[in-house]
């Protein structure tokens, strides 16, 4: 394998990091088995060197002895004596995802950790789905946290769910405008806002472009949230704060991040295929795609992003004035 096996290592590739797992022993647990298979490739032939033996002459009946030159293998590079070819990777995490949640997890190997950079610079949105459970709240707004609280939820309906849920869109994106330094009595700003073009300057609190319910079957909802620079502990605790508006209480069950950027769950390699040929093949399928994506979104620059993802099917409607008194922050 050698050198040509790392160099289809350079670049980007979706993992799936199951609930329960710390990203950095995904990381590890990557790196451990992209060593294992650039590793197990077979040596390369021994170097030949010429030495001189000390040796009977052949066809000598007086026990005469002789120099002869001999080829032998040099054993200096065996990996016997010299240990592995390879002891260590450089291997870059993209957008985290803490113990407790679930779903795409992006790794750049090598030269591809610069493109996590980019990624981040790009300030691409992200999908999750989340699931919350009415009725109760805890102190980490977790479902297995200390409970604080017991409710009734019987009034909860899922017409007024999606209300709230068309207030918060309706003020983050208001929020993502501003945000964004975009003045919208401008032209250029007008049309970027039509086609829904818009991202912020620099870093930001956590800005929603699109919320809506999948499922709604009390005491449980499904919520698909499409955010970006958020914490998965911010996004329990934006359950949380949807239950106190709905009168009630809430926790959140799971967070799953569904997408990351242009890597999806279609792309994200499950734990059995964390192998070195499985993660060459998809950082080699998947380039042409990332050089093509980040070209897109950097040349945007800053102040455009695109509002909604791959497969997003949320509407576009606004809340009346009277119902954006939501802020980000809340």
């Amino acid at each position: 394998m050698g050198a040509a096996g790392v160099a289809r290592l350079h670049g980007l590739f979706a993992t799936y990091k199951p609930p329960g797992l710390h990203w950095k022993h995904l990381r590890d647990t990557v790196e451990l088995q992209l060593l294992k298979g650039l590793n197990a490739g077979k040596p390369p032939a021994p170097e030949q060197r010429v030495r001189f033996l000390l040796g009977p002459v052949e066809g000598s009946e007086d026990k005469e002895l002789t120099l002869t030159a001999t080829s032998v293998p040099t054993l200096t590079n065996h990996p016997l004596v010299r240990g592995p070819a390879f002891t260590s990777l450089k291997i870059g995490v993209g957008h985290r995802l803490d113990a407790q949640a679930s779903g795409v997890l992006v790794l750049g190997v090598g030269q591809g950790r610069s493109l996590l950079t980019d990624m981040y610079n790009a300030h691409l949105t992200k999908d999750y789905t989340v699931r919350g459970l009415l009725g109760k709240a805890t102190d980490d707004f977790r479902e297995d946290g200390r409970l604080v609280e017991k409710t009734t939820y019987d009034h909860v309906t899922r017409e007024k769910l999606d209300r709230i849920l068309a207030v918060i869109q309706g003020s983050h994106q208001k929020a993502l405008v501003t945000y964004s330094n975009l003045d919208l009595q401008t032209q250029e700003a007008y049309e970027m806002a039509v086609k829904g073009l818009i991202r912020p300057m620099n870093k930001s609190p956590m800005l929603i472009t699109g919320i809506r319910c999948l499922h709604f079957v009390p005491p449980e909802f499904l919520l698909e949230v499409q955010c970006m620079h958020e914490t998965q502990k911010q996004l329990r605790r934006l359950v949380h704060e949807i239950g106190l508006e709905l009168k009630t209480t809430a926790v959140c069950s799971h967070v799953r991040r569904t997408r990351d950027g242009f890597f999806t769950l279609e792309d994200a390699l499950l734990r059995t295929q964390w192998d070195l040929h499985s993660i060459q093949d998809a950082i080699q399928v998947a380039a042409p795609r990332v050089a093509a994506e980040l070209e897109k979104n950097l040349r945007l620059g800053p102040g455009t992003q695109q509002l909604h993802g791959p497969g997003w099917h949320g509407d576009n409607e606004r809340p009346s004035p009277a119902l954006e008194s939501w802020t980000a922050g809340g």
